[in-house]
Formats: C-alpha cells, structure tokens, sequence
C-alpha cells in the first residue's frame, strides 16, 4: 500500500466527542481532511454545528449532535442516530473532558463524581457501543484523548485538579485493557495523551506576557501545541497507517512530560 493510502479514510465514518472546539475541533476537521465523514458532538450543539459546517465545505458529510456524557440515554441514542445517519462507524474519538479545580484536601466529592461522569463513565459507555459495532464489523479504531495529568503528579498551586488527574490516568488505564481485549475483534484501541494546547484551557495565562513566557519556559519546545500538531496524530492512529498500534498512549506534548 502506497503511504497516501495507509493516511487515506475515505469512505469512513467518524464520531467526535467534544468536538465543537479546541482539540476536538482540530481532531474533527483533520479527519474529514483525510476523507472522513465526522460526526460532531458536544454539549453545546452551535459550536458544533459550526464545525460541522466547516466539514461540508470540504465535500464531507457531517452531522452535529449535541451529547451530554452524564445522561447515559443520550450517549444510546447520539450512537444510534450516528449509525443510522452514515451506516457505519469505524472511528470513535473521546476528547470531551471536565475539569473541576479545587484544593485536594477541601476537594468536594460533587466535583469528584462529575469528572468521573464524564471524563470516565460516559467515555466508557460510548466507547463500548462503538466497539460492538466494530467488533461485529471486524475492524475499527478508538482514540481515547487522555493527558500527560493522568501520568504524573502536580504541586497544588499548578494544577489543584486532582480528580481529573486521577480519571485521565484511568483512561490510560482502560486503553491498554480494552487494546488487549478487543484485538482479536479486529478493533484498535489507543490514547493521545496532550500538553499544553493553545486552546482556551490557556487563557488563564495569555493575560500576562510574564505569565505566559513562564509558562512556555516548562515546555523543551517552548511553545503550545496547535492545530497541526494533533490532528496529525489522529488521523495517524485512526488510518491504516497504524495497523499494527494498540494500547499505545501517544504524548503530544512538546517534551513536557520528559523534559518538565
């Protein structure tokens, strides 16, 4: 197979969570740029249509769903609507994502629960319906969007986020357990584990000049990560170019995690 074939997805279909924006936005709109059809889905359903719009553009199907991980009904029925509508679904991407920040000792099992409703319980519900559907298909790629949090500790003044922490390395967890257990169905199982990404997650240090360079000061690269630099990685892990990649968890993350 020639290398712009192993990239190639035309003809699938794609299920994007969290997808309206930031890291989501990015995975969505590479996909379909390597001939994906996507399926964006979010709590907030005008950012996704949005995206969804950006899709069409590029001669792709889209379709927008708004998608609330804490109501498992409607992680069921955004699954159904998604397979009745493209007929198929061979890449499932979980990017959508809580974060509650509180003092770890003063830290409220409300937020507690949240962040594990949403960054672990509704990633494994929707996560499971994909894999039936793939299982029974014989082939299919997951990409669970975890962080380099999930895989080190933080000191308090930095990042007072302790459950999400604890549910992003959770998910790593998951990924290897569900690639060992789904391989034989066919179906492919990885993590992308990102830094620091100029999203809207940063804005609480683009107000200072000092602040940011600080901040970027951590990072071996000494910049955030953009667009390009994840949606890449997506598409590699959902095309055929990864054919032989399962359990892995890929750190997108400019050297932080190593080097910070």
């Amino acid at each position: 197979m020639r290398i712009q074939e192993l990239f190639d997805l035309s003809g699938r279909a794609a299920l994007v969570t969290g997808g309206g924006r930031g890291i989501g936005r990015h995975i969505a709109v590479g996909l379909a740029e390597a001939g994906a059809d996507v399926a964006v889905v979010s709590r907030k359903l005008p950012n996704c249509r949005e995206v969804a719009a950006e899709i069409e553009k590029l001669s792709r199907r889209a379709l927008a769903l708004e998608l609330d991980l804490q109501q498992s009904d409607q992680i069921d029925s955004v699954a159904d609507e998604v397979l009745d509508h493209f007929g198929r679904l061979d890449i499932l991407v979980n990017n959508a994502a809580f974060v509650w920040g509180a003092p770890t000792l003063e830290y409220p099992m409300k937020g507690w629960d949240k962040v594990f409703d949403i960054n672990l319980r509704g990633l494994w519900q929707l996560s499971q319906r994909a894999a039936v559907h793939m299982a029974e298909r014989g082939s299919g790629s997951i990409i669970q969007v975890a962080s380099i949090s999930g895989m080190r500790g933080t000191r308090e003044e930095k990042e007072p986020t302790v459950a999400y922490a604890a549910s992003k390395g959770a998910v790593i967890a998951l990924t290897r357990d569900m690639a060992v257990k789904l391989a034989p169905r066919g179906v492919r199982v990885n993590a992308i584990s990102p830094g620091a990404f100029d999203t809207s997650m940063m804005d609480y240090v683009k107000g200072s000049e000092e602040a940011l360079a600080a901040f970027l000061a951590q990072i071996p690269m000494n910049r955030a990560g953009g667009e390009d630099d994840v949606k890449g990685v997506a598409v590699f892990l959902a095309s055929d170019a990864s054919a032989y990649v399962t359990g892995h968890n890929l750190l997108v993350d400019g050297g932080w995690f190593v080097g910070g």
